[in-house]
């Protein structure tokens, strides 16, 4: 699915020398393999933080990169809890199960009943586009380095998170179009693993921003009678 978004840049506090150049080789093939990482991890721990103008959304769960499904817990941030509850998307479909208290942590088993499901957006949401970015991380092969490279991808600076030492570089989004490169930056550790993810969404001028490993990963299991869309 392709999801419009648009170059952001800053990168935070970052630290190290101060881009953007190109990449060099051992950089490419990094950005290159870095959501074929996440797809051999099977899946990974997410927080995504929704940016909104009546306040940010954060969901703290997993994503499954096999079969294209992400879980998790919804909480508000600067805004009331309307919109709190449990969440679990596809490809195509997204289902809420609000929540007056939601838990710091979704279970483990989401609830059998009291679900809403809804068409997934391709546009003008935000928390949509967001769920899209987050499935789209993970991939079955390594992209290719050359394209990677002809798109203009490139290495932005150095970053410390989570007690890990990373490089900002810049690259498409998944399934974006040749010369669109920059559009979505990457904090990517010494062995291609993928740490962080920014993008801006076309509805939205803040950035949507996915942290790995923030929580402890657990497997996600589909809601009854849910199938997710590989």
């Amino acid at each position: 699915m392709a999801v419009a978004v648009a170059t952001f840049l800053v990168i935070g506090n970052g630290s190290g020398p101060a881009g953007p150049r190109a990449l060099t080789s051992d950089e490419a093939n990094r950005l290159a393999i870095t959501r074929f990482r996440n797809y051999q991890a099977g899946g990974r721990a997410v927080r995504i933080t929704v940016p909104g103008t009546a306040g940010q959304l954060v969901i703290t769960g997993s994503v499954d990169y096999r079969t294209k499904l992400g879980y998790g817990v919804v909480h508000g941030t600067g805004r009331d809890t309307s919109s709190d509850g449990l969440i679990e998307w596809t490809a195509e479909t997204v289902l809420v199960h609000p929540m007056a208290n939601a838990p710091a942590d979704a279970p483990a088993s989401p609830p059998g009943a009291d679900w809403h499901s809804r068409p997934l957006q391709t546009s003008g949401s935000s928390l949509d586009s967001s769920l899209a970015i987050a499935l789209s991380l993970g991939g079955d092969r390594p992209d290719n380095v050359e394209l990677l490279q002809q798109n203009g991808a490139g290495w932005v600076g150095q970053d410390q998170l989570g007690g890990h030492q990373v490089d900002v570089m810049t690259g498409p989004s998944a399934g974006a179009k040749p010369g669109t490169a920059g559009t979505v930056r990457y904090w990517i550790g010494s062995d291609g693993t993928m740490y962080r993810v920014q993008a801006s969404v076309a509805s939205e001028p803040q950035p949507v921003v996915i942290d790995f490993d923030t929580q402890k990963y657990v497997p996600v299991q589909p809601v009854p009678g849910v199938t997710a869309t590989r």
